[in-house]
C-alpha cells in the first residue's frame, strides 16, 4: 500500500510541474498590483482545462502527502536512538594552555574607589 500512494505521488508531482510549466504567465509588473481588468476573474476569465487540471493535480498531490503520513506515521521504533543515550551535555576538554581568557566586567562601584 505504501508504494502504490508513493507511486501516485511521484507521478502527480511530475505532471503538476508539466502542467504548471505550460500555463502562460502575465507580463508586466502591472498584473501583479490587479492592473489586467476590472473583472472578478482578470482578464483571462476564470481559467482554461490547464488551471483545472493544475488544480486537480495539486489535490491529489496533497491527499497523497496525507495518506502517506497517515499510513507511515506513528510507529514505535524498538531500536534505541542515540539522541536518548547519554547523560546530558558533554562539554569538550580542552588544555589549560589552550583554553581563550574569560571577560571580566568591572562593577562601577570598583571603578569608583579606584580613582
Amino acid at each position: 500500500m505504501d508504494n502504490l500512494v508513493i507511486v501516485i505521488h511521484v507521478l502527480a508531482c511530475i505532471f503538476l510541474i508539466g502542467a504548471v510549466m505550460l500555463q502562460s504567465g502575465h507580463e508586466g509588473m502591472g498584473v501583479i498590483f490587479g492592473g489586467g481588468s476590472s473583472t472578478m476573474f482578470g482578464s483571462t476569465g476564470a481559467g482554461g482545462i490547464l488551471v483545472k487540471i493544475t488544480a486537480g493535480l495539486a489535490t491529489v498531490f496533497l491527499i497523497t502527502s496525507l495518506t502517506y503520513n497517515v499510513i507511515t506515521g506513528n510507529k514505535v521504533s524498538t531500536q534505541d536512538s542515540l539522541m536518548l543515550k547519554g547523560d546530558g551535555i558533554v562539554q569538550p576538554i580542552v588544555p589549560a594552555d589552550q583554553q581563550k581568557p574569560g571577560v571580566k566586567f568591572m562593577d562601577t562601584g570598583d571603578k569608583a574607589k579606584s580613582e
